[in-house]
């Protein structure tokens, strides 16, 4: 088999395809890859707590490699890292590396860049398929997944905290991806064919971050940006491990 690194994200899209991989039997999945803020200790942009990244790979049967990355990394400090990363990957024999990504396109290119840089391949078993679909196999498979963050422009507090499960999918407010492919919303997934045991946890509360430049609250509580390019507030759902 293909000796391979799995770029782990915890959520619902690297389940699945690490599910589809491991049934494959192509690839060796030698390791999980994940980075975390070196300050707060949390999976990026996903904000789940490392001891439960680290419960996910202990349930799942698989090496874990933590890339801890400092808080407000720029592109160019986190390129080095990846690369440093990367490079040590591949002097362990590491040739491939496999992805979650569904259809974001610059995404995409942009990792198959770094890693050609490190003589790596990327593999993308998801890649193209529709969302709608993904999302109702990983239900359907057995797998479970809450929901830890939210893109406070899109969906409100409400839909932090909750599982992914159809009452959440037909909630969804039109225009959203039913697998989040956008960034609208982030999940933990906890259970499923491929766990030895579920991931045990607790909700503790909801927070809206935001991050960029920033102005006064609006009306309804939302902070507005000077430079709103992209979106930048988020809220996301704590778990404790329990």
């Amino acid at each position: 088999m293909i000796p391979s690194v799995f770029n782990w994200s915890g959520g619902k899209d690297s389940a699945l395809c690490l599910y589809q991989v491991l049934q494959e039997g192509r690839y060796s999945v030698e390791a999980l890859l994940t980075t975390l803020s070196s300050n707060t200790r949390r999976v990026t942009m996903h904000g789940v707590r490392q001891e439960l990244l680290e419960r996910q790979a202990l349930s799942l049967g698989l090496p874990l490699q933590q890339v801890l990355l400092p808080e407000e990394t720029g592109m160019e400090a986190y390129n080095e890292r990846m690369q440093e990363t990367l490079l040590g990957l591949k002097a362990q024999g590491i040739t491939h590396a496999i992805y979650g990504d569904i259809n974001l396109e610059d995404l995409r290119q942009y990792r198959e860049q770094q890693l050609a840089q490190a003589d790596i391949a990327a593999v993308f078993p998801l890649w193209g398929q529709p969302t709608t679909e993904l999302v109702r196999e990983f239900l359907s498979l057995g797998f479970k997944a809450v929901v830890v963050c939210v893109n406070a422009r899109l969906l409100d507090s409400s839909f932090a905290g909750r599982l992914l499960d159809e009452s959440f999918l037909k909630e969804l407010p039109a225009g959203v991806d039913p697998a989040g492919e956008n960034g609208e919303f982030h999940t933990f997934a906890f259970d499923g064919p491929i766990f030895r045991e579920p991931v045990r946890y607790s909700l503790v509360g909801k927070v809206l971050r935001t991050y960029g430049t920033t102005t006064e609250p609006d009306s309804n509580g939302l902070t507005q940006y000077d430079k709103p390019a992209y979106d930048t507030g988020f809220w996301f759902c704590d778990l404790l491990p329990t």
